[in-house]
């Protein structure tokens, strides 16, 4: 997996656009607008939740193909019925590979969000928990328009408890970013509904 830079920001260098240039990602993000109509609890849909999470990881430097693939679909297997997986299996030759990491980061029907968490931090890999701290940091944004001032406590303070442990092995600069979403989430409950 290939990530570049420190705490400071970077730029692509030709390497880096070259890497992104062959990557073939359009058949993948296809088959993301399955998730166009799947609404999100802060607006939008799940489709540019997907894209939001692909630009987390670019932004944080990570130009590596399996994971970026597999972040424009990482919701496909839990939110669309009965999603083909022969779909995303026929794509190319590194259809396998972004599926095995599609599925480490979805939910099994038997798991609590606890468990699913826990599974991914003891036994994921570098990437799906790289992509699950990506995907969290897209959510908590996304959390900024929703009104259901329970939903948004949980939600933080399961961030805290549960992914915070995920993003400390997977990247300390996505965890810093996770841990000034809780702060700035809560401050804005506390200012607005004075809890």
């Amino acid at each position: 997996m290939t990530r570049r830079g420190c705490i400071e920001a970077w730029s692509m260098d030709v390497d880096d656009m070259l890497r992104l240039k062959g990557m073939h990602l359009a058949p993948y993000m296809q088959l993301s607008t399955a998730l166009i109509g799947k609404r999100r609890r802060s607006g939008g849909n799940m489709f540019r939740h997907q894209l939001d999470t692909m630009a987390i990881l670019i932004d944080y430097g990570y130009i590596d193909s399996i994971l970026l693939k597999a972040s424009v679909i990482h919701d496909l297997v839990e939110d669309v019925p009965g999603f083909d997986r022969d779909l995303i299996l026929e794509i190319d030759e590194e259809a396998a590979d972004v599926y095995k990491l599609v599925l480490e980061v979805t939910r099994r029907p038997i798991e609590t969000k606890a468990e699913f968490l826990g599974r991914i931090r003891e036994f994921g890999s570098d990437r799906a928990r790289v992509l699950k701290s990506a995907d969290r940091i897209s959510n908590m944004i996304s959390l900024g328009y929703v009104t259901d001032v329970g939903f948004v406590r949980r939600y933080t303070d399961e961030t805290e408890s549960l992914v915070y442990p995920i993003a400390e092995l997977a990247d300390e600069r996505m965890l810093a970013e996770l841990r000034e979403l809780v702060t700035t989430r809560r401050e804005y409950l506390a200012l607005r509904f004075e809890i």
